[in-house]
């Protein structure tokens, strides 16, 4: 049997909100679509599911995430997940210049939980909360083999 990951799903608040920070990341949209009806409702498990969606995708084509507000049934609000939580954890991204993605991140609200680590000088590492309180994971790696 084949497999491939298709993309990760992450329920937010404000989409349009969402949007902007994974884009100025460097992110693109590939689509945007409000779904609802029957198959909806069938593949979700969800009655009367109705949300607006967006499919973002890295600038290499090699990852994907699917970004969902609902407008029914209403969202439930959570407590952001914390690193050592059993369940979905983190989202992470590879980038070139990890101050640049940090301060990108701030003009969005997000800060580092505590800072950047070096990792044995192989990679700088850094979580952040994004919106509606994502855990983000930046890694810039310093060492090319």
């Amino acid at each position: 049997m084949g497999i491939k990951l298709e993309n990760v799903g992450i329920a937010v608040r404000d989409l349009d909100e969402t949007i902007a920070f994974f884009t100025d990341l460097g992110l693109e949209v590939v689509g945007r679509d409000t779904v609802s009806g029957e198959w909806a409702d069938t593949a979700v498990g969800l009655d009367g599911n109705h949300a607006k969606i967006a499919v973002l995708q890295t600038p290499d084509g090699q990852g994907q995430i699917e970004l969902f507000e609902y407008l029914h049934p209403d969202a439930i609000e959570t407590e952001p997940v914390l690193p050592n939580e059993i369940g979905m954890h983190r989202i992470a991204f590879s980038v070139d210049d990890i101050d640049e993605a940090i301060a990108t991140a701030a003009r969005h609200g997000c800060r580092p939980l505590r800072g950047v680590a070096d990792y044995q000088g192989v990679y700088r590492l850094s979580y952040l909360r994004g919106p509606s309180g994502i855990l983000v994971m930046l890694a810039q790696e310093l060492q090319k083999d």
